[in-house]
């Protein structure tokens, strides 16, 4: 098996690292580097759980190899907020009850960033739409829709109320 020395940055961290040539984005993150947040679901990007932010792009790091982001950006769940705070999107989660065992939560927030950064006013569509690719086996999707809502109306909010400054 080949080895390969690669260069990643992890939540603003530099790593250098020696990855297999086979060796898995979410493994190299989980196992090498000991960041949990993307969590191993199915290994065949059926689930999301392993979603992260790639150079700004929401992925699902079981379908990167590591080789692969060698000098790319990196951004999980575990950078999402300041340590004082939750960011806006967290906070929807937890008031609309838009999760239960929370295994598939790290991937849907990193979804819902990435969907939120490209359209600040999904409607109930546009958000189904996004999710998609996340599975969750506890609420039934409605709370998570209700929480990408929220969300979107806090951060538009907070946009306004900024740029009103």
């Amino acid at each position: 098996m080949t080895e390969h020395d690669i260069e990643i940055t992890v939540n603003g961290t530099d790593h250098e690292m020696t990855v297999d040539s086979r060796t898995l984005l979410v493994h190299a993150l989980r196992d090498q580097l000991g960041y949990t947040g993307p969590n191993v679901g199915c290994e065949s990007s059926t689930c999301g759980a392993c979603t992260i932010h790639l150079d700004g792009e929401a992925v699902k790091s079981c379908t990167v190899l590591a080789v692969q982001a060698d000098g790319s950006d990196v951004t999980t769940v575990g950078d999402f907020a300041d340590r004082d705070s939750l960011h806006p999107i967290q906070e929807s989660f937890s008031e609309e009850h838009g999760l239960q065992c929370g295994y598939c939560t790290p991937g849907m927030i990193m979804t819902t960033s990435e969907l939120l950064e490209r359209n600040p006013d999904p409607n109930e569509e546009e958000i189904r739409e996004a999710l998609e690719g996340n599975l969750c086996r506890c609420t039934g999707y409605q709370n998570i829709v209700k929480a990408v809502e929220s969300a979107a109306e806090k951060m538009r909010t907070t946009a306004t109320a900024e740029g009103d400054d």
